[in-house]
């Protein structure tokens, strides 16, 4: 229970960073959505061999980090959730990929090894990106901007409706595991047969209050709609700025080496 608690339902707070009046939050939400995701396909587009290559665009959550004023310590257990889920689709790598690329003395490393390492940092830089972005944002504002990005509307509301049902899900399944443990002794009550009822009853509440949360919305006047932005958006010259200079800076980074022509150029043995 105190996993649940402290790595996934803290998660709230990104909300919480989002209302901060850094100069990186009252950016237009659509220049940082852009920027961002200019990002993560450049990361996403190295080879599965190449990892040196991809250290030098951590300077750009690093930079955010840095002038959006965000907490290190809780971004950083925030992107270590997904690491072993990176390790898990690297895993088998090294078993099927056996071609000896480099050598360390008399150690082989193989190509599985390095694409499984390249399968991790990427999995980082783009964990990284996608959590400071909300952070600096708020997922309302993002969905907003996304939908200002002509992304179609239904999508952009089903968007947000998920990343809020996710904590009514997640408040229900800790209310309804503390009353289990409440009502059990020992370990009793906590065999698969158990386990497959108290998924059935979550199911059954979370459905009864997303029911609930519909008919409120309904007595509001939902329409479809969600106006959302906390502050008012302008897509200004800060904007094309941003945009231009760190986009320019991905670019510059996915054609060109920078640690491999460094380390060239200190060495000498450039061509």
């Amino acid at each position: 229970m105190l996993s649940i608690d402290g790595s996934f339902l803290d998660f709230k707070q990104l909300d919480l960073l989002a209302l901060r009046q850094t100069p990186v939050h009252r950016l237009d939400p659509r220049a940082k959505v852009l920027t961002t995701l200019c990002f993560i396909v450049c990361v996403v587009s190295f080879d599965r061999y190449q990892i040196s290559a991809m250290l030098p665009f951590m300077i750009y959550p690093a930079v955010l980090m840095a002038v959006g004023d965000l907490p290190f310590g809780y971004i950083l257990r925030k992107i270590i959730i997904v690491i072993p889920f990176a390790l898990l689709i690297g895993l088998f790598n090294p078993v099927f990929d056996r071609q000896v690329l480099m050598q360390i003395g008399s150690l082989d490393i193989w190509g599985g090894w390095i694409s499984c390492f390249s399968i991790l940092i990427r999995a980082i830089l783009t964990a990284s990106a996608a959590i400071i972005l909300v952070a600096i944002t708020g997922f309302p504002a993002i969905c907003e901007a996304l939908e200002k990005l002509k992304m179609p509307q239904t999508f952009a509301v089903q968007l947000l409706f998920l990343y809020r049902y996710i904590f009514v899900l997640t408040d229900e399944g800790v209310r309804t595991a503390r009353a289990r443990q409440l009502r059990t002794f020992g370990n009793r009550g906590l065999g698969i047969r158990h386990f497959g009822s108290l998924v059935g009853h979550l199911l059954l509440r979370t459905w009864e209050r997303a029911e609930r949360i519909h008919m409120a919305m309904l007595a509001r006047g939902f329409a479809g709609e969600v106006h959302s932005s906390r502050r008012p958006s302008h897509f200004g010259r800060t904007e094309v700025l941003f945009m231009a200079g760190w986009i320019t800076l991905f670019i510059l980074l996915r054609l060109f080496n920078a640690p491999q022509f460094l380390g060239g150029l200190f060495t000498g043995t450039m061509p």
